[in-house]
């Protein structure tokens, strides 16, 4: 399959035949490589990196920069997968310069999109970005960097009118030349309705099974994380119970003796007398076994 595009994303809606685009959340090159061989369309460097993997108890403590330092690492894999960047909080709502100019950073880093939430307000914004050739991707709903102001990370949209609301910020977004919208905590019905009403994909969180597409975050599919367990998580492995099982097994060897073993072991060249072994025994001879490999702790 060649390079997922804009264009090839804009044009996936499901009334028309498209098949459902498939949207996860990835932060480094492993994460991305395993997002392509899986066959993920689109990867979201989200701005969920700062709870999932800095530690932080929301998203708004994540930086621009280190949106940047994430989207590079994420393009550097070389997917064919179109990689869409979170614009973090506050990088577009002083000013239309600035947010231009942080849009701009993240493309620079290898996004082919950015994303950034909220609705009809929004609009100067994308419409600015937009101007400056750079695709955008909306979002609506819960919106996580929104939290302090709709008191939590709760579902949106259950209010009588609700959906007459976000039909009117989705057709707004998508006048303003949004070329997607994610679709975030909302009722299914909600998002069969605004889904129905705009002719840009819509690609949902917990936004029902009618959006043109779906996107979780790697480490809840994974299982890495099992903290938090929201409601439209569906976790298909337990990484994390793997990864702690093995880790356990591997300080049980090195307590007992058990590693390293004779195959992780290195010896001195035939003839070499270790009584005259200089100090830098990496003066004489490779310290490891595989050409090129150069790895360190």
């Amino acid at each position: 399959m060649g390079k997922v595009t804009v264009p090839s994303v804009r044009a996936r809606k499901v009334r028309a035949g498209a098949e459902p685009i498939v949207m996860v959340t990835a932060y480094d090159a492993p994460g991305a490589r395993i997002a392509e061989e899986a066959g993920v369309d689109v990867i979201l460097v989200g701005d969920s990196v700062a709870m999932v993997v800095l530690g932080h108890d929301s998203t708004l403590e994540v930086s621009v920069d280190e949106m940047v330092h994430h989207t590079a690492a994420v393009a550097r894999a070389g997917t064919r997968c179109l990689v869409v960047a979170d614009m973090p909080w506050l990088s577009y709502h002083l000013s239309v310069e600035d947010t231009v100019r942080n849009a701009a950073a993240l493309i620079r880093a290898g996004a082919g999109a950015v994303k950034l939430e909220g609705g009809a307000k929004r609009v100067p914004m994308v419409s600015a970005i937009v101007d400056a050739e750079i695709p955008v991707m909306g979002h609506l709903g819960l919106t996580p960097q929104s939290v302090h102001a709709m008191g939590g990370f709760k579902v949106q949209g259950r209010e009588q009118g609700a959906a007459e609301v976000l039909v009117e910020h989705a057709l707004a977004l998508q006048d303003a030349g949004c070329f997607s919208l994610v679709l975030e905590g909302i009722p299914s019905e909600v998002g069969r309705v605004v889904t129905a009403a705009v002719d840009i994909p819509t690609i949902g969180i917990g936004a029902g099974p009618v959006c043109d597409g779906q996107v979780l975050v790697f480490h809840d599919v994974l299982g890495i994380e099992d903290r938090i367990t929201p409601r439209f998580v569906r976790r298909y492995a337990n990484l994390k119970a793997d990864a702690v099982a093995a880790m356990a097994a591997w300080a049980d060897d090195v307590r007992t003796g058990g590693f390293p073993a004779e195959r992780e072991s290195y010896h001195l060249p035939a003839g070499v007398d270790a009584d005259h072994y200089p100090e830098d025994p990496g003066a004489t001879i490779g310290l490891y076994g595989a050409a090129g490999d150069s790895r360190t702790a």
